[in-house]
């Protein structure tokens, strides 16, 4: 990417230097881990004993893995108070306890909605086993049970930032794992001859992904391919500082933007919090729409969640979607951190709910499977296999609300009977069963015009007729027409991936979000990322390049160059900025939703400006006569010992930093043996 004032060239200062810089939301924020928190509810299930688990009663039973040894053993789903736990017990690292739902009526009712998708007539991998020892034999196997609802596709690990949440970047000495425009094709074909369903919906990932120096190819690629909804997961940053981009993307075939966003103040969301109100201008200007995609952390920002939706719906003409992503603790961390940074879907459903005042409460959120009864409906009906959403309840969540003329909030379960509309559809599917073409059709058309019974016309928005909606829906199901949905609304989503404590086969084996490769494997996005050494890594590794060997085939290229550096000073005084942060409506105060102020909300431009401090940088290499240091501006007050707010040298590191433990390359030195989990 061209570099723009914000991101310069910084190791042009240092002559044949190798520049170490303090990256961008790279360190894991510090907090006090206290002693087993038996009284407190967050963390008290995690403590109890094994006597007392012994004896809660047991919801289910599943495969799992130890998250030590990765060895597959039983696991045992069961109830502790309010609380949807996992235990599973390895004969060499004996028991973990970990939280798999926050709310235990809220599981079964999701539970309901479970049901077994259409797997594929062509696996892409015959296993002998036939999938006994999943997920260590993984792939679209027989025993798979989804197709492809939504196909990653990684072009590039290269990322300008370095989340210490991510699940992956291409750290300082990695291979660079960024396929060619062929190797990319030959993926997309791929996917694209999946039965009977071929995969229809594709996200464009990294890394960062607008770093590749041909993205706006693989997007017409992607179109030419056949794919209809076309996503590209990005932090937005190179689109927002290069406007130009967005038009390019969007004319190239990008449906929408799926952009990180960690909240809306400035210390929840160091990531792109100063930049997203320049990438929500260029798309506006692009005419494209964006997701707005927040990783979701007990302790870091879950105290944002009603503050994001509003910051959403005051930008509602570009944005369609808020996909909170619960976060996936992968990687060994301490236990203790696990358990106050650990949240499930119902976790942050709850905290919605006390965070816009209860105008989005936990009643009015589905189970992803829930539109299931729609699917089947429409099956019935043309007698055709049509895309399918049929992961696992616990995997997802969602909630449409309108945002009406007069500015009042409105969930769609507010003026929809779901549950009825669905067993309403489903007797007319078991009455469809087996009957000739315009049999079907005499009962579909009889089940359609019995959903107004369905539908509260007092209450549903002004602006919307719903049962006009739902019949162009169901008789002509496709992408257009829940996009005609969605513009009148905004989508809140859930999707919480699996990590090695909470690994459930039953959900892997149903999974539809997958990840495809050059050499033709497709797998399991919680089978890709949770184990990296046997499938990610592995696979990637067969087609990186040495960063030795990029360096000279990118002449100039070293892994600074790639990092993102901001000015923070500028951007806050920029009219965008301004414009997002300091004029926003607080739509939870207004009397219409109820009148009270929604919680943690403010004006982050009001807030006092960052302290720009100078960031030691250590340069290695420098010179035969041995290593220098020099100091350049930085976007935070964070000496390199992680002290944040201390001028040099009065932490007490002298300005040095601390030596990372246990070839921990992330400088959490406060873990033991590198095992912050960064």
């Amino acid at each position: 990417m061209p570099n723009s004032p914000q991101h310069r060239d910084d190791t042009s200062k240092v002559a044949g230097a190798t520049v170490v810089i303090e990256e961008i939301n790279s360190k894991r924020p510090e907090m006090k881990v206290d002693a087993p928190g038996v009284n407190d509810p967050i963390t008290a299930p995690y403590h109890r004993t094994m006597e007392e688990i012994e004896a809660m009663p047991v919801i289910e039973k599943t495969m799992t893995v130890c998250p030590e040894c990765k060895l597959i053993i039983n696991g045992i789903l069961y109830k502790d108070g309010d609380n949807v736990m996992i235990r599973k017990f390895c004969p060499e690292h004996q028991w973990t306890i970990e939280k798999y739902w926050e709310d235990y009526d809220m599981y079964m009712k999701m539970r309901r909605y479970n049901y077994f998708g259409r797997g594929f007539e062509n696996p892409n991998y015959i296993t002998e086993t036939k999938g006994a020892n999943c997920p260590f034999d993984c792939g679209m196997c027989e025993r798979h049970k989804s197709h492809t609802g939504l196909a990653n596709v990684v072009i590039t690990n290269r990322c300008h930032l370095s989340c210490w949440y991510c699940f992956f970047y291409a750290k300082e000495g990695e291979p660079i794992y960024e396929p060619s425009l062929a190797e990319i094709r030959k993926i997309f074909v791929n996917l694209r001859g999946q039965k009977p369903i071929a995969a229809n919906a594709i996200q464009i990932t990294g890394g960062e992904p607008t770093m590749h120096p041909n993205i706006v190819e693989v997007v017409k690629m992607a179109k030419e391919t056949g794919f209809d909804q076309i996503q590209l997961n990005t932090t937005g940053i190179n689109i927002g500082l290069n406007p130009d981009m967005a038009y390019q993307l969007k004319h190239a075939g990008v449906s929408t933007l799926y952009m990180s966003f960690d909240g809306v103040s400035k210390k929840a969301n160091p990531k792109n919090h100063w930049e997203a109100p320049l990438t929500l201008d260029a798309i506006r200007k692009a005419k494209g729409s964006v997701v707005l995609v927040p990783t979701v952390i007990r302790t870091i920002n879950d105290h944002e969640l009603g503050a994001m939706i509003n910051f959403a719906l005051n930008n509602i003409d570009v944005v369609r979607a808020v996909n909170f992503q619960p976060v996936s603790l992968v990687g060994r961390m301490p236990a203790r951190l696990r358990e106050k940074q650990r949240i499930s879907i119902p976790g942050a459903i709850k905290l919605i709910e006390e965070q816009t005042n209860g105008v989005i409460r936990k009643e009015h959120w589905f189970s992803v499977p829930y539109v299931g009864g729609i699917n089947k409906f429409i099956e019935a009906l043309t007698g055709e296999f049509k895309y399918d959403l049929s992961i696992h309840f616990a995997c997802g969540a969602g909630c449409y609300i309108f945002l009406d003329s007069d500015n009042k909030i409105i969930p769609i379960t507010e003026f929809v009977d779901a549950q009825g509309l669905i067993e309403h559809l489903q007797k007319a599917v078991n009455e469809m069963d087996g009957k000739p073409k315009i049999v079907r059709r005499a009962i579909a058309v009889k089940a359609l015009l019995g959903i107004n019974k369905f539908i509260d016309k007092k209450k549903q928005p002004k602006t919307v007729n719903f049962t006009k909606m739902l019949m162009s829906l169901f008789l002509k199901h496709n992408f257009a027409t829940m996009g005609n949905i969605q513009m009148k609304s905004l989508f809140l989503g859930m999707m919480h991936f699996q990590d090695e404590y909470t690994y459930d086969i039953h959900r892997v084996e149903k999974c539809d979000i997958h990840y495809a490769m050059p050499d033709g494997q497709v797998l399991p996005f919680c089978t890709f990322n949770v184990f990296p050494e046997v499938y990610r890594d592995k696979a990637q590794k067969q087609y990186s390049i040495p960063s030795s060997e990029w360096q000279k085939t990118h002449p100039g290229w070293t892994y600074p160059i790639d990092k993102y550096r901001r000015d923070v000073k500028e951007l806050e005084a920029s009219e965008p900025y301004l414009r997002h942060y300091a004029n926003m409506t607080d739509y939870f105060s207004l009397n219409v939703n109820g009148g009270k102020p929604v919680k943690n909300f403010s004006n982050p431009a009001t807030v006092a400006p960052v302290q720009h401090k100078a960031v030691v940088v250590q340069t290695v290499n420098a010179t035969a006569g041995g290593s220098k240091t020099m100091e350049l501006e930085a976007e935070s007050a964070s000496c390199a010992c992680g002290k944040s707010g201390e001028a040099k040298g009065s932490c007490g590191c002298g300005g040095k930093g601390a030596e990372p433990k246990g070839g921990d390359s992330c400088g959490c030195s406060g873990a033991e043996g590198g095992s912050c989990g960064c």
